[in-house]
């Protein structure tokens, strides 16, 4: 085998990119991954939505075309027992779409084929390498030092049939439990509900009724009735930012840099952005593992990494709660974004884009 330059650590959609564009720049590359059929594809359904800006990147490592997604081409939020509301469209940012809906396991299968496919080395332990690459996830590759804040909450995920097929519209319902997300995938919603870890037990031991029941009365009909749900899980919120995205040789990227609440869903669409900046930094570098290029790769990712998790963190804790206030408050800011066309621009913008949205 042919020593490799750089090792990514990680097989997952943002250690995959990487890996393709890195190949596609010309530079040697090996993924890491543990053996097995589990590294292939995760066995419980995890939805997510993929950025505009997210299709570029994958569509310009040629990852793009065989994926069968379900976009979004408007967001109607709101929130439960107070007025306001806000519906961003894709016209608004200047894009065919805001986003793009398919389940995390099908990218992850995907874009490993492709690495595999296109011949780059996949092996079980990382080899020396002139720069090494976290994207392992926010489990192993979160440091000690690390920022870290726990929302006290769980997010539960599922696939629901309503009594209508699904359109191109997404929705985000502000609950005071915690946000309600409900995506079109295919002619069904996937829903990412975001409580309290007890809540979250219950509605995933609940019976099928008994459950729709319960996602009915936190949300609401504007979807439709809702008549079936498949196979439920749950995994635990917690915000994690390393204190460093770069070492001696060594940077991070993804989850394993930063690990974000669901709300907006900007977790996987920054690790992307992550990759994307550092493979271009690496395309043309003599030596890969140069402390003053790992430092502009760190330099260039702050702005847009910090603006999205405090954007996140803000969300997740402004838009829970039920207080008269608090309602109030934040049916203003809905109802004044709806009506400042501007702002819903810039806002949709900079969810799709980062800090590259920023004039």
């Amino acid at each position: 085998m042919t020593k490799a330059e750089v090792a990514v650590i990680g097989a997952g959609p943002v250690g995959c990119a990487l890996a393709l564009a890195l190949q596609h720049g010309g530079r040697p590359v090996l993924l890491c991954a543990r053996p097995g059929p589990a590294a292939m594809r995760p066995a419980r359904f995890r939805p997510i939505a993929l950025s505009h800006a997210s299709r570029l990147i994958l569509a310009r490592i040629g990852a793009w075309e065989p994926l069968q997604p379900t976009p979004i081409r408007a967001i109607h939020v709101s929130q439960a027992g107070h007025f306001g509301r806000t519906r961003l469209e894709a016209a608004d940012a200047g894009v065919p779409a805001l986003g793009y809906v398919l389940d995390y396991g099908d990218l992850a299968a995907w874009l490993l084929h492709l690495a595999q496919a296109r011949g780059i080395p996949v092996a079980a332990e990382a080899p020396a390498a002139a720069l090494r690459v976290h994207a392992e996830g926010s489990a192993q590759g979160n440091a000690p030092d690390a920022l870290e804040k726990d929302y006290h909450q769980e997010a539960l995920v599922a696939l629901v049939g309503t009594d209508r097929p699904a359109t191109t519209t997404a929705f985000e319902r502000f609950t005071p439990e915690g946000p309600l997300a409900l995506l079109p995938l295919g002619a069904r919603h996937a829903v990412v509900w975001a409580t309290a870890p007890q809540r979250a037990a219950e509605l995933a031991a609940m019976g099928e009724a008994g459950f729709l029941a319960a996602l009915g009365a936190a949300f609401g009909t504007r979807a439709g009735a809702f008549v079936a749900a498949g196979e439920r899980g749950r995994f635990p919120l917690t915000l994690r930012v390393r204190a460093s995205r770069i070492g001696l040789r060594q940077a991070y990227v993804g989850n394993t840099s930063q690990s974000l609440h669901p709300v907006a869903g900007q977790g996987l669409n920054l690790g992307l952005r992550d990759a994307w900046d550092l493979a271009r930094l690496l395309r043309d570098a003599e030596d890969p593992g140069d402390a003053r290029l790992l430092a502009r790769y760190a330099a260039a990712r702050r702005p847009d990494a910090m603006a999205t998790i405090r954007v996140t963190d803000l969300l997740a804790g402004a838009f829970t709660g039920g207080g008269p206030l608090l309602g109030a408050a934040r049916g203003a800011a809905m109802t004044a974004l709806d009506a400042f066309a501007p702002a819903r621009r810039f806002f949709a913008r900079r969810m799709i884009f980062g800090t590259a949205a920023v004039p």
